[in-house]
């Protein structure tokens, strides 16, 4: 290793906005700048927390990897670790796992970590979990955010030795506590995919208005599932009770003015949002996988 500060490469698959990508962006602006030198290293399109990361003072460097399986990445990935005399590798997700550790090991990287940040990956083929398997043996370090990931890793047969549970943590200046506003609205922040399972919380949405008329419900997030979810609130005639508010750049404000937070995910690792309603004092109603009732306890 250099005697100065950590050359280190934090290698992810893209930097659109998601819990991950955020926490990679509070990491930049919130690391030892004496101590280590940061590239992030994106496998596929630069992204729109790009910005936000180079602000940090960090370098970003897009691969625009197209998606689906790609040999040749492995080669390419360990040509420029090599390059850039890296002295530390970590890998954020599954993707990032496959190629950047065998990648890394390949280069003559001392240190290679690698964090799962999400929970247990029900719908991966067997080719996967067999290439994941495969490339895990290159990481020296797991780091899981949340004991349940963490069992799940072992189970998957990386060596408990090798596995930690470190939580996430999001920055308290931000979410200061305030509590719950009496009349606000109901709200999620989540990436609307399938994971989050947004569907159920709008079919659980028409029971509450049907209950309690004045009730309202307010979705913040983007996502594929975006044009499927508004035609859902349409069919269960909420749109008088819901808003889709997209992006939200400004989480503490929505959060600010709701009365209850709630997050229907199917799979989670620890969930930013759920800290960060948390934190500002809401009651949270989240289904009870993966982390979440680690934090709720």
């Amino acid at each position: 290793m250099t005697a100065e500060r950590l050359r280190v490469a934090q290698v992810t698959l893209g930097l659109e906005v998601g819990g991950q990508e955020r926490l990679l962006v509070e990491m930049a602006r919130h690391r030892d700048r004496a101590r280590f030198d940061w590239t992030v290293i994106v496998l596929g399109k630069r992204g729109t927390l790009a910005d936000a990361i180079e602000a940090a003072g960090v370098r970003v460097m897009p691969l625009d990897a197209p998606p689906g399986f790609r040999p040749g990445l492995w080669r390419r990935l360990a040509r420029l670790l090599r390059q850039e005399h890296f002295d530390v590798v970590h890998t954020h997700d599954d993707r990032p796992l496959l190629y950047g550790m065998p990648a890394a090991w390949w280069a003559g990287v001392i240190k290679r970590v690698h964090t799962h940040h999400h929970g247990r990956l029900e719908h991966i083929t067997w080719r996967q979990r067999l290439l994941m398997r495969q490339a895990a043996r290159f990481a020296q370090h797991f780091v899981c955010v949340s004991h349940d990931s963490a069992h799940y890793m072992i189970e998957q047969g990386v060596a408990a030795a090798r596995v930690q549970t470190l939580w996430n943590g999001i920055d308290l200046t931000r979410f200061a506590y305030q509590g719950p506003c009496d009349d606000g609205p109901i709200v999620t922040v989540a990436r609307l995919s399938p994971e989050k399972d947004i569907a159920t919380l709008l079919r659980a949405a028409r029971h509450v208005v049907t209950a309690f008329p004045l009730a309202r419900f307010e979705i913040a997030g983007n996502g594929p599932c975006r044009d499927a979810l508004r035609q859902l609130a349409k069919d269960l005639q909420l749109n008088e009770h819901l808003t889709f508010q997209g992006e939200v750049r400004d989480v503490p404000a929505l959060l600010a003015r709701a009365r209850l937070f709630v997050l229907p995910s199917q799979s989670e690792g620890i969930s930013l949002t759920l800290l960060e309603a948390m934190a500002r004092g809401l009651p949270v109603v989240p289904t009870q996988v993966g982390g979440n009732p680690e934090v709720v306890e």
